[in-house]
Order: structure tokens, then sequence, then C-alpha cells
């Protein structure tokens, strides 16, 4: 699987621009040394065939360039394609410089540790086949130096070792810059295909169990119709005047069992059957203020203290019915722990909300940290854990982040919602 986001390169987009640069710098050195050894070591080398090599390396290394910034994946064989040019090009230098008795014969390791850290192993034994095989000709089939004749042996000698001496160095230099960047590239990789694993698999399990959700609200739904039906009848039986506690208890089932039928609306619409009247745009000020009021009338009893605010004209929300059960939840995980003080404090900009809920609890333990969102998981005696993991969820889906935080007295709850431009009217999924 390609991870592509419109034009964000991936690991080997990034391998191939390092390979890019890498290549430059060679070519960049190899005619600096090149024009050394004609400038002041005097070694009739011939120009022409070299030029030609040169030329037609950095034309390879400009496509190069130009395929690293395309869309279309690189795949290893042509990687291996790349790393076998550079193979075959120093080898027609070498050829050219004295064959295996050059100093910078070194230089074919190079894009042999290249392809040890990013190609697999028959790739890698593709290349080092080929670079030995060079090599081991080089030995018999070359052009030599043959240097002019007022040249001593043991200046020949000295400047042979003076060029191994360099090769390594800048052998050394490019492994450890370019070979050390892939494999950190590589690392960031795996890091990033196990969290989307990790992704999938929460996915997979809360589809799971949304589609169980769905079947329990389909099955309450007869017998909460059913308690409704039995209830108002008994409340015609026993009105006000002839019964007053009973009336009051009845009235109190059919307020529960209200907030039982509009529970399992929002499990049903969480599970995707939504309404057509559900997930509009709406101001996100006059939907807080809503949000905020409904709660309120549900948990008359916690001292609440808001704050909402932000640029006006207010811009618009997504008005998901699973976010504000989300909501909801959160204030109600803070109002357990807390019912004698909540904060909510609501500030936005032209393209984002953030939300923040507060609480004076013991705060959140270092284990729920790690757990919250990703497995359900609860500190409450008789609790499920289920009502993060898909608050969580939910938020993720609209391209939000949900955030846990510690403070010097209770909990911080904070929800990044991204916001619709003020001019937008509809919402179109």
């Amino acid at each position: 699987m390609t991870i592509h986001h419109g034009h964000k390169l991936d690991t080997t987009h990034r391998n191939l621009q390092r390979l890019f640069l890498f290549r430059s710098i060679s070519l960049a050195l190899q005619m600096l040394m090149i024009f050394v050894a004609l400038r002041w070591l005097a070694l009739p080398l011939p120009v022409l065939p070299l030029a030609a090599i040169f030329i037609i390396h950095t034309l390879w290394n400009g496509f190069t360039a130009w395929r690293a910034q395309q869309p279309r994946s690189v795949s290893n064989g042509e990687l291996f394609l790349q790393l076998l040019t550079d193979v075959l090009a120093l080898t027609g230098v070498f050829y050219l410089t004295g064959g295996a008795t050059n100093p910078f014969v070194e230089f074919y390791l190079l894009p042999l540790m290249i392809a040890a850290t990013i190609l697999p192993k028959r790739f890698v034994w593709g290349i080092a086949t080929i670079a030995v095989s060079c090599y081991s000709l080089l030995m018999f089939v070359y052009l030599p130096f043959n240097p002019n004749s007022h040249m001593h042996h043991d200046a020949s000698f000295n400047q042979h070792v003076f060029g191994m001496w360099f090769s390594f160095v800048f052998s050394a230099g490019l492994v450890s810059y370019f070979v050390t960047n892939m494999a950190q590239a590589l690392r960031e990789r795996d890091r990033t295909l196990a969290a989307t694993r990790e992704q999938a698999l929460r996915d997979e399990s809360l589809v799971a169990l949304g589609t169980l959700a769905a079947g329990a609200a389909h099955e309450l739904g007869t017998p909460l119709n059913t308690m409704a039906i039995i209830t108002d009848e008994l409340r015609q039986d026993y009105p006000l005047q002839k019964d007053i506690e009973l009336n009051e208890q009845l009235s109190m089932i059919s307020e529960q069992i209200v907030r039982c039928k509009k529970a399992l609306s929002v499990i049903s619409a969480s599970a995707g059957e939504l309404r057509a009247d559900e997930g509009e745009a709406l101001p996100v000020d006059s939907y807080l203020h809503d949000l905020i009021r409904q709660w309120k009338t549900e948990q008359p009893t916690i001292a609440l203290q808001q704050h909402i605010g932000g640029t006006q004209p207010a811009p618009r929300l997504i008005a998901d019915i699973a976010l504000g059960q989300a909501i909801t939840n959160i204030l109600n995980n803070a109002a357990e722990v807390s019912p004698e003080w909540v904060s909510i404090h609501a500030d936005w900009t032209p393209q984002s909300l953030t939300l923040e809920i507060r609480d004076h609890g013991p705060g959140i333990s270092q284990e729920a940290r790690v757990r919250i969102g990703k497995s359900p998981f609860s500190e409450k005696e008789n609790g499920m854990g289920m009502g993060l993991l898909l608050a969580h969820s939910i938020i993720d889906r609209l391209g939000g982040q949900l955030t846990f935080n510690n403070e010097q007295q209770g909990a911080c709850v904070r929800i990044s919602l991204p916001l619709l431009p003020t001019a937008t009217g509809e919402y179109s999924s």
C-alpha cells in the first residue's frame, strides 16, 4: 500500500530524492578529481569519453529529480535500476582512469550500502554481484594512467595513498549521512504502518460494536414502546387528583423511557442510520448553547461554569448527533467525578473550534491516558469503557482531536474540531 495524501511524498520518493543528492555530490567530486588530475598532476586522461559519461549521468540525475516529484509510486525495481546506473557509470569512469588501480575504486561500496539499506535482499545481491564483477573486470581491462616520464615512482605511490585516504573519508561521510537518513525514514515508515494497522483494528472493532449496537437498539425499541403505552394508560387511570405520589412516579418513568429512546436513537445514528434532518451545518455558538442547555436540563444539580465565545459571525459546525452525544458523555464523566463544579470553555476562530471541559476530580491515571481511544477502558466500578472510545472515534471521524491532561486540580479534556467557512450555507458530504 502506497501512502499518498495529495502530493505528499512517501518513503520511497524521499529515498529517491536522497539518491539524487548523493549522486549530485558524487558527480561533482568526480569531476573535481578529474580536473585536478588534468591540471595539477598532468595525467593524460581521455577527456572526451569522460565528459560524455558525466553528461549522460547528469542528465539521468535530472530525470531522477523529476521522477522523485511525481505522485506515482516508486518500486523496488526502479530503485535497483537507479543504483545500477551508478555502478555502470563508475565502471566507465574507472575504465578510463586506471581501472582497479584507481584509488577511488572504493566508491563501488556506496551504491551497495544504499541498496542494503532500502532494498530487499535479492536486489542487494544483484547490485553486489554486478559491482564485484565490474571491479574484477577492471583488474584486467582498463586504460592505464601512463604518467609522464618525469614523475617518480614514489610520487605516484604517494598520490595513490592520498587518493585512497580521501576516498575512504568521502565514503565514510556519505555513508554516515545518507544511509542514516534512509534508515530513519524506514523506521518512520514502520511506525506509520504500525499506527495504520492499529487504527484499522480499532475501526474494525468499532464497526462490530456498531452492528451489535444497532441490533440491540432494534430489539429494545419494542419493549420500551410497550412500557411507554402502559405508563400512559396508568397515568390516565390514576390522574394527579386521584393519586399524586403515583402520578409523579409514573411521570418520572415516562421521562426515563423518553431518555432511553433518545439514547437508542443516538446508538442507531452512530451505527450509520442517520435521519435526513441530521448532519446539517449550524452556527457553532447556537449549537453549543443548545447542547449545554439540554445537558443542564438532564443534570440540573451540577454547578456548570461556562464560557462560549469567538469570532463573529460565528462559523458553522457539522451538527452531527453523534458529536453531541460524545460531548455530552464527556460532560457526564466530569460531573460524576466532580459534581460540585464542572467548567466548559469554548473558543473558536474562523477555521477551528477548541472546547475544554474541566473538573475538580482525581484526574486521569497514566493507564487511562495510554488506553483511552485505543481500547475500551473504564475506572468506574460498573463501567463498560465504551463512552470515551466512541467519543474518540467520532471526533476523529470529523477530523478533530481529543486530548486528556491533568491539571493542578482535576482533569482537562480538550476537543479540537475543524469548522466550515461562515459563508457556507449547507453541508454536503
